[in-house]
């Protein structure tokens, strides 16, 4: 088990370029299974939980090529679908929750899907209800299995129907859109998430022959085809590093500029950041944010302190409330931190308070931040990534505090962030990988 080593309370300067959406290319990469057709995908990010989701793909029997550090070509044209029931999927699959993505393309070419558990990050439950129910409506059976914690879902061919999802849910509504572009008849999805992710897998399955519309609303229709073919498809700059980006900056006093950041796809991010008081400045698809000795939180209108919560699309993504929550330790005024879709993500607080943050943790979901206007500077500790996005919250600030901290359990980072200690050192930053 890793551990970053790091010496804090040094300014950055330079550029830096995010990766792909983690999300998307979970998503993506798992549609190639809905064509026998060659697929290629570019900007796919060098991350644990992609690099998994593809080893899957190959273990299923799709063949797989590596054009370039970033861009992979499959062609799923000998699929072993007997491979999901194998002790070998339900191992790798209990390490990883976007391999609950491959049910929908599998179900909807090859009759058959297995979900397992999920795996992935210990911040909450992880419902599976919106997947199960969707893919029953439309005219799969299945049978759980309460030894291996799986279900088997099988059908002898998927009906179009009308689905009002429970909740908004990214994955829940990423595969069943993938079930039902090869389904006979018309499905309607309404509630259905709307993110970016979600607008790029439907517009990537509309370019391989799917009829999908009302992609960016809450409300899918999607009329059922015969067969899909290959296309060529580019994934979005990760918008949860962009955020984390400008909350290092900001943290840290740096002068950065990040580049290519996907600004038409990054919705209320900014403007978040900005309710913190964090300067940024907007050049064509780059975002430069200034070196600033001080950030002041906003308030309302009505002088009551400011809150931000995680919402559904457009809303604010609750990926970035760890790194938000972090930032506003050292900023000038107050923050009501709400986290409302997971009841674990605020656990490791405790760490920043250790380091000297000002925190009051009101329950499980709702933290008060006290500014402290950078008068008593945070200091390095020991410290452990309980998953990715509290993992890099934790390296921000381990970068802005006094002294030396250690990070153990740094595999949680390296499963969303790729080689984030070379990209950080290529900015000043000084930070070891330690085995």
């Amino acid at each position: 088990m890793g551990s970053f080593e790091v010496t804090g309370g040094k300014k950055l300067k330079g550029e830096i370029t995010p990766q792909g959406a983690k999300n998307e290319a979970l998503q993506v990469i798992s549609a190639v299974l809905l064509t026998g057709e060659k697929v290629v995908i570019h900007n796919i990010p060098d991350i644990i939980d992609v690099n998994l989701q593809i080893e899957l793909l190959q273990e299923l029997g799709v063949t797989v090529e590596k054009i370039d550090s970033h861009t992979w070509a499959f062609k799923a044209d000998n699929v072993d679908a007997n491979y999901l029931s194998s002790p070998s999927f339900q191992k790798k699959t209990g390490r990883l929750r976007g391999s609950v993505m491959l049910a929908g393309p599998m179900l909807a070419r090859f009759k058959t899907a297995y979900i397992p558990k999920p795996g992935g990050d210990k911040i909450g439950r992880r419902r599976l209800d919106t997947h199960i129910i969707g893919f029953k409506k439309l005219g799969a059976e299945f049978d759980f299995f309460t030894d291996e914690s799986f279900f088997h879902l099988h059908t002898s061919q998927l009906k179009g129907a009308y689905l009002l999802l429970e909740e908004p849910s990214v994955t829940g509504t990423a595969n069943l859109v993938m079930a039902a572009v090869l389904a006979e008849g018309i499905t309607t999805i309404y509630n259905a998430a709307c993110e970016p992710y979600i607008q790029q897998l439907c517009n990537m399955l509309n370019q391989m022959g799917a009829k999908i519309s009302g992609i960016g609303s809450n409300l899918i229709t999607i009329e059922g085809v015969d067969e899909l073919h290959g296309t060529n498809h580019t994934i979005l700059p990760d918008m949860i590093e962009v955020g984390s980006f400008i909350g290092l900056a900001a943290m840290t006093q740096s002068d950065l500029v990040i580049k290519n950041a996907g600004v038409a796809h990054l919705g209320v991010i900014p403007e978040r950041f900005q309710q913190l008081g964090i300067k940024l400045n907007f050049s064509g698809d780059d975002i430069h944010i200034p070196e600033q000795e001080l950030y002041e939180i906003e308030t309302f209108l009505d002088s009551s302190m400011l809150t931000i919560y995680d919402h559904p699309w457009p809303g604010l993504t609750p990926d970035l409330l760890s790194i938000i929550l972090v930032v506003a330790t050292q900023a000038k005024g107050s923050v009501l931190v709400h986290q409302k879709m997971f009841e674990s993500r605020l656990f490791f607080v405790d760490k920043v308070i250790e380091m000297g943050a000002h925190i009051v943790l009101c329950d499980p979901h709702r933290a008060v931040v006290v500014g402290l206007a950078r008068k008593f500077p945070l200091r390095g500790i020991t410290m452990n990534s309980p998953d990715i996005r509290a993992g890099v919250a934790l390296l921000i600030a381990a970068l802005s505090a006094e002294g030396k901290s250690t990070i153990q359990n740094i595999e949680q980072i390296d499963r969303g962030y790729q080689n984030i200690d070379e990209r950080l050192r290529a900015l000043g930053a000084e930070i070891k990988r330690m085995s």
